[in-house]
This record gives structure tokens, sequence and C-alpha cells, in this order.
């Protein structure tokens, strides 16, 4: 017996029919036929056609939804540029790589690019502002208006690059000029002359127009004319003229308000080099090394001896007039640091330097003096600190027009005058109008009368005057000299 290979031995008995044949001992069936069996199917597997087509439409379905989070919605453009399907980074790289791209065919022919004008747009924040408005999962906004932007250009850097590249629609400006004018010893100023270029802002107007067209280029036939400032204006250089005019009026080395020793204008200017600032401004340095010969002189110029003051007062003690007036010595300390520091000074526009230096006091000597009278004596008595120090003769009023006694102060004082007065009979009586012309120091006390010298009598000892105190022209001089206005003066008998 021999069973067939797949056969099952839990099939019933119809199968073991099916699968036994008998067999000799040679191996053919009994029943004479040959034994062949077929080779044994496989068990059939079981289909998962679903499987492996569910799995890549979800992959999908989740990239696109995660793709709607993260893209610009189609048919969006920022200024002509197309950045639908992109995501906001990658969308501001192209908006502003399109700009610096755009060309600009002047008149002449010579083209320049955007991104040579320095030409920007914040393609990033308007990129972001697109994607926040116009996400691609809000279909309602796919293929929306297109988003404007605004283009800046550098002004200045356009000037530079356009003139660069066409020269013959260029004027250039002329700065003004600041100089030291030997003949007037002050410094001079040449006005600045502006200059004429393309108009910045037409160029920035047609960029903009290219940009919203979403033209690559843009022919500037006519783009007009601007002016192009000095980069020092004639107010900058004028402002420098008035700050080193001002230096020259001040120029010096100072003790307190002292301008002790004066510096030449001449030789102040030779110190100094002008140049020009970052915003065109004058701006100038100082040579130390130049300074330093003078600063060598300058311990002879400043030392000097105390003066001691010699002061007329009055008897309550107070300063009437300075016979001679007080100075205080001095020496300087030193003169290391002084030229590197006036230096450092000028070039802020102080020429005002102020000396260190050690100074010594005065001694102050007060002489009080008073101008005695004697009416009766017919004498002046001159008297310093309490001692008589001269008297002589004089002459006073006579009857009728009598030297008033009491006690009165120099009042002013004169040179010379000339005299108008009434002659006074021995009664006060009118005897007519005199003219006394060419009097000497004249020192009035007490209304129209006063001291004075007298050259048409020599009366000394007598009363001959019509009220004032005559007596010799040069002991006239002598009291001049030796009073002063607020001197007191005591008259009596």
């Amino acid at each position: 017996m021999v069973t067939r290979p797949d056969a099952d031995s839990s099939n019933d008995a119809a199968a073991d029919d099916a699968t036994t044949v008998a067999l000799d001992a040679g191996g053919d069936r009994t029943d004479g036929t040959d034994v062949r069996w077929a080779p044994a199917e496989p068990a059939p597997k079981r289909r998962r056609l679903g499987l492996w087509i569910g799995v890549p439409a979800a992959l999908v379905t989740l990239g696109a939804a995660a793709a709607s989070l993260m893209l610009v919605a189609p048919g969006t453009s920022v200024a002509g540029v197309p950045v639908g399907w992109l995501t906001p980074g990658a969308a501001g790289d192209v908006v502003t790589e399109r700009l610096g791209s755009t060309e600009i065919v002047l008149e002449t022919g010579a083209t320049v690019t955007a991104a040579d004008l320095g030409a920007s747009v914040d393609g990033q924040a308007l990129a972001e502002a697109a994607f926040a408005e116009r996400p691609m999962w809000n279909v309602t906004q796919w293929f929306g208006d297109p988003v404007p932007a605004t283009v800046t250009i550098d002004a200045e850097q356009t000037a530079e690059v356009l003139r660069d590249a066409a020269p013959a629609l260029y004027t250039a400006p002329t700065d003004a000029t600041v100089a030291f004018d030997a003949a007037s010893q002050t410094y001079v100023l040449t006005p600045a002359i502006d200059g004429e270029g393309i108009d910045p802002t037409a160029v920035e107007a047609a960029l903009q127009q290219a940009f919203d067209d979403g033209a690559s280029s843009v022919t500037l036939d006519d783009p007009g004319r601007s002016t192009l400032p000095a980069h020092t204006t004639t107010e900058e250089a004028q402002a420098g003229v008035d700050t080193l005019n001002a230096m020259l009026d001040s120029a010096g080395f100072y003790i307190g308000e002292e301008r002790t020793v004066p510096i030449d204008r001449a030789a102040l200017a030779s110190w100094l080099t002008l140049s020009t600032g970052e915003n065109g401004e004058v701006t100038f340095e100082a040579d130390a090394a130049a300074i330093q010969p003078m600063v060598d002189t300058l311990p002879g110029l400043v030392a000097r001896e105390a003066v001691d003051a010699t002061v007329i007062t009055n008897t309550a003690g107070e300063a009437l007039w300075d016979i001679q007036a007080g100075h205080t010595g001095r020496a300087l300390e030193s003169t290391d640091g002084i030229a590197a520091g006036f230096a450092d000074q000028l070039a802020t526009g102080n020429a005002s330097y102020a000396l260190p230096v050690v100074e010594t006091e005065f001694q102050t000597t007060a002489l009080t003096r008073t101008i005695d009278v004697n009416l009766s004596a017919q004498r002046v008595t001159l008297w310093e600190n309490g001692a008589a120090v001269d008297s002589w003769s004089v002459s006073t009023g006579k009857q009728g027009a009598p030297t008033y006694p009491g006690e009165y102060t120099i009042q002013s004082m004169y040179p010379m005058q000339t005299l108008y007065g009434t002659y006074r009979g021995p009664n006060g009586e009118d005897l007519g109008p005199y003219v006394q012309p060419d009097v000497k120091w004249m020192m009035y006390f007490n209304g129209g009368q006063a001291f004075h010298g007298v050259y048409w009598h020599s009366n000394w000892g007598r009363p001959s005057s019509h009220g004032c105190v005559g007596m010799p022209e040069w002991r006239a001089a002598q009291l001049y000299d030796w009073a002063a206005p607020g001197v007191e003066v005591s008259i009596h008998y």
C-alpha cells in the first residue's frame, strides 16, 4: 500500500480511497496500472491588496495636509514674483533675488542692476505676510491678487554707481573750503558749488514699476536731474570759519581773566591743520611740536615781582583812590605738558589756555588824607595818617564873597577851566561879571567854591578871592596830585 504524499490522515474514507493503492513486490500496482503522482500544489495565500494601496494613499494624504500648513497658496505672487507652493523662507529669498537681478538701462546704454544700487525689499516679511494671509490650506485664497512690495534704494550708493556707469550724466559738486588769509589775518571760505546728476527718486520709481510689472529690466530714457550737494557745504564751512576766527580773536595764555601772553594770529594758524569730518564739517588739529618753542618762552613772560598797593582813604578807612595799584607776584609752575595740552584744547575750538602759576600776595599801604583850611591864618595844612605833612599860605574869599566854614569833601577835579562869576562889593553888591580863563588845578568842595591855582595876583596870606581858596599854581598842582575825590576838607577860623 502506498499513500499520496499530500494525503491528510484526517480525511474521511472517501478520501482514503482516492489516495491509497495496492502495490506488488516490484512496486507495480496489483491492478496492472502505473503509479504516477502529480506534484503537490502549494496552499493558496491570503490576498492583502487593500493594505498595499491604503498605506501610500494615507502617506500622500498626510503629506498634503502637512504641506498645506507650510506652503504659500498656489497662484500667489509678491510684486510679480510667483511664490505659490513655496515656504515663506524660500519665497522671501526668491523675491529678494528677483529684485537684485532687475536691470536698469540708462539713456547712454549703460546697464546696472538693482543690487548695484543697494535696492531692497523686505522679502522675508512680505513672504511671511503672504503666507499668513494665504496659506495653502485656505483654498479661498488660491490665485489671489498680487501682493505689492515697496522698493527702496540707497540714494548715496545709487548716485555713486550711476556716476561711475554714466559719467556724462553727472556734474560733480565742489566742496566749500576754508583757508587762512595772510592779508586780512582771518580765515575765509570759498563757497560750495552743488553738482547735478540722475534723480534717485526717478530711478526708485522706475525700479518699483518694473518690479510691480514683473519686468526683468527697465529703461530710463529721461530720468530727470537732481542736485548733488557738496560733502562740505557752505554752511558747514562758515561754521568752521566762525569758530576759527573766534579762536584767533581770543588766542593766548591766560592767568585768570588776563590774557598774559597773546598769540599772534598767523602763528596760531600755522599750528593748525584743517580737514573734513565724516559729515562734511570742518575739523582741525594742532601740532604740539610747533607750539613748544613759544611755550619755552613763557616762564620769562609770566614771571613778575609782587607790587604793593598804596591807597588814599578817608578817616572812616574807605578807599578813595589808588596811588599805586597792587599786583600779585607770580611764577609759572612748570612748562611740562603745556604744548600737548594746548594742542588738544585747540582741536576743540578753544584757544584760551589757562597757565598754572604760583602767586605771591601784595601788601597795601593806606594813607588817610585830609585838608585843613584856617581862614584866620589864611593857611592850608595837609594831614596824612594823623600827621601834618605840608602847609602854605593861601588867599580865601574877601569881604562880600567869603569862603564858608564847614566840613566838606572834594567833589570833582579838573586840570583846567575858565571861570565865570560876578564881582561883589564889600556888602555883596553886584559889581558886574568877570571871566577868568585857563585856571589850573580846579578842586571843588562846596558848590562853586574850589581850590585852584592863581596867576593874576600873589596876595598870599590875605583874603582876595570870590570865595575860592587860591594859591600859587605850583602849589595847586601839588595839592591836585596829593588829593582825590572824597578827601575830607575842614574850613574854619
